[in-house]
This record gives C-alpha cells, sequence and structure tokens, in this order.
C-alpha cells in the first residue's frame, strides 16, 4: 500500500459480478491504482461468509509500512464487498469480533515489522485464539514472516505454531486449499497427540 496515492472513499469503488454472488464492490481506486481480492482471498471469504468452515474467525496482520498504507489498507477492506452490501470490514470485524477491531495492521509500535514478535502475540492477545488453531497467508516477497510465524510462535504445550502458507502472487484458489489441507492435517495430528 505504500505506492497508492490517496486513501479510496465511496467514489473511488468499481462494481462488478462478486464471483457469482451478484454485483457489488470488486475494486477500490487510489489515483490510478485499483486494490482488489485475489481471487483466493475472494473464495476464502465468501466460503467463510456462508458459514463453511464452523468456528471460523478471521483477522489480518499486515505490515503496512506506513501510517498513510495503514489508513490505505483500512478504508480499502471497509469498501471492498464479500457479496453484495457486506463488506470484508463488515463480516471480520463486525461479525467475527462483534465489532471489536482485532487486526494487526502496520508497523508502528507497539508493532514492528517482525510479526512473530509482535503482531501474532497481539492478535493471540486479543482473540484468545492458539497459535496452534491459526492459519496464516502471507504473501511479503522480500522476508519470509511464514517462517518467522511458524517458528516463533508457537503454544508450549505442543510446541506447535501457526500453519503457513507463502503466497508471492497473493492468495489464489490453490494456495487456500492448500491451506485448509494443511490446517486440517496439523489439526488432526494435534487431536492425536
Amino acid at each position: 500500500m505504500f505506492e497508492m496515492s490517496r486513501v479510496p472513499e465511496k467514489s473511488d469503488v468499481v462494481r462488478s459480478d462478486l464471483n457469482g454472488r451478484g454485483e457489488g464492490v470488486v475494486g477500490v481506486m487510489s489515483g490510478r491504482n485499483k486494490i482488489a481480492l485475489h481471487k483466493g482471498s475472494m473464495l476464502a471469504l465468501q466460503n467463510h461468509y456462508d458459514g463453511k468452515f464452523q468456528g471460523m474467525r478471521v483477522a489480518f496482520a499486515s505490515s503496512a509500512d506506513t501510517p498513510f498504507a495503514e489508513k490505505v489498507g483500512r478504508a480499502s477492506l471497509k469498501l471492498l464487498e464479500v457479496v453484495p452490501g457486506v463488506t470484508v470490514w463488515d463480516l471480520v470485524v463486525g461479525r467475527d469480533w462483534e465489532g471489536v477491531d482485532v487486526n494487526q495492521i502496520g508497523r508502528q509500535p507497539p508493532l514492528s515489522s517482525n510479526k512473530a514478535k509482535s503482531h501474532f502475540p497481539r492478535l493471540k492477545e486479543a482473540t484468545g485464539i492458539r497459535y496452534d488453531r491459526m492459519l496464516f497467508f502471507d504473501d511479503c516477497n522480500w522476508g519470509d514472516h511464514c517462517t518467522m510465524v511458524a517458528t516463533g510462535c508457537r503454544e508450549s504445550d505442543t510446541g506447535v505454531g501457526p500453519v503457513t502458507v507463502r503466497t508471492p502472487r497473493g492468495l489464489g484458489e490453490t494456495e487456500w486449499q492448500i491451506g485448509l489441507e494443511k490446517y486440517e492435517e496439523q489439526t488432526k495430528k494435534l487431536s492425536l497427540a
């Protein structure tokens, strides 16, 4: 988001088909740049909206570089729709966390560039969800947050951290499926332990 030129507003929305679910906000413009969900992100959020994964809740851990980038990210989440009339923010903050913003977006203190040391401990504290019950997708191309989080955020009783999936080109449908499979595998192993 550090490359974006302005914070998106309602007048900046791009409307089109929401993955066969009707017309809605599929993108927002920040100057000449369009911000949109990747196909796997849309599928994941629509599956979640439909209640396909009972007990699943979503939160964001983003290392947006600047306070401006944070504003762009949050504004985009409040405009982009999962299904017509329901924004990402409505679903994640409104439904999942009953209006409480548990998301860890940015790098400004107390957050840092190391998600294992700041974002994830804060997510665990805010949500009460154990590390070994988390699934993390990360699109960072200049560092390996997945390894840092998987090894740096382990539960003391199981020695297991979040399931992680690197998505250097964004969350596609294949990566979403891989994440679900890895999560199911880890859950089965933990239940047998």
